[in-house]
């Protein structure tokens, strides 16, 4: 009864104390918070609007607006975008984070380009220059209110960039370094780059092409492109993050390889059919890949 009393006591004075410049704002109430949302959400779709037909074509198997959504990328942010490559995501991403927010392309190890059969001297001088050539390129995808950029190379992450970045997101990148693991430990370089570039508390989103988990470890070790869920989410544990969820936005259960299958049969590549219009036609009515869609977390 008596700290009842006192508590009541407290409050009183604390109620009647006038408010000071170190008074903290009150949380913002849940209809507060929906118009910014609703603004987010808005400016999402008027992104994904503005694409041209070809990229739209292929909303239905990378469904970007869930997976984005899914991975909690916002306005504003700084977000790692892994393998950029021909700029599918960055094109996306980069007015959608808007002139507040910072992206960094990621590009694999240079050390690991010459494991694959179509590195030629040629383009390996090409990678040798990426982390200058990359961010110029983008500039060209900027428009008026767009992310600054940045990039790096997995295993030459420049110190300045740790604890900097809010999401990193892996769409379709892990198993190249799986793949090449034995020569060197890429995948663990890479998800430790990943562990240190995040702010405490941030996400990493991965989009994987799904292994059956009950096909061999010899298909699902990245060769084929594939590779298992319970492989990668090791592998993020043993780099420090936390297993948050999955979604199956970006699932395809058309998709179901044989151990002789690789993931590059399907589209866009469709690599073994080029003389083959039957089996063409037939891979394009499987569509592209079944992915994993995987979040983690760095702990606070």
């Amino acid at each position: 009864m008596h700290k009842h009393i006192i508590l009541l006591a407290v409050f009183a004075v604390t109620a009647c104390q006038p408010a000071s410049e170190s008074t903290p704002e009150p949380a913002a109430t849940v209809e507060e918070q929906a118009p910014a949302a609703a603004v987010e959400e808005d400016r999402l779709a008027a992104v994904l609007d503005a694409q041209p037909e070809e990229m739209k074509a292929r909303f239905a198997y990378r469904n970007p607006k869930e997976t984005i959504e899914f991975f909690g990328i916002e306005p504003g942010m700084t977000v790692v975008e892994g393998l950029p490559g021909r700029g599918w995501y960055t094109k996306l991403l980069l007015p959608y984070l808007g002139g507040e927010g910072h992206l960094i392309g990621a590009n694999y190890a240079m050390d690991m380009w010459p494991n694959f059969s179509f590195a030629t001297e040629e383009f390996l001088a090409t990678q040798s220059t990426w982390t200058t050539d990359w961010p110029a390129g983008a500039e060209e995808w900027r428009g008026d209110d767009g992310a600054t950029v940045a990039a790096f190379n997995f295993g030459a992450m420049p110190e300045s960039m740790g604890g900097t970045a809010d999401v990193v997101f892996l769409a379709r990148v892990l198993h190249n370094t799986a793949r090449f693991e034995s020569i060197r430990p890429f995948l663990v370089e890479l998800l430790t780059d990943c562990y240190t570039v995040l702010k405490p508390g941030g996400v990493l989103g991965v989009v994987q092409h799904h292994a059956r988990d009950n096909m061999s470890d010899d298909f699902a070790d990245g060769s084929h492109g594939y590779l298992k869920k319970g492989f990668v989410i090791a592998a993020a544990e043993a780099a420090g993050f936390e297993f948050v969820g999955e979604s199956d936005v970006n699932a395809n259960p058309k998709d179901q390889p044989s151990e002789d299958d690789i993931v590059w049969r399907l589209p866009p590549s469709l690599g073994t059919s080029a003389e083959n219009p039957e089996l063409r036609a037939e891979l394009e009515a499987v569509g592209e890949s079944n992915r994993m869609t995987l979040r983690f977390r760095k702990p606070e």
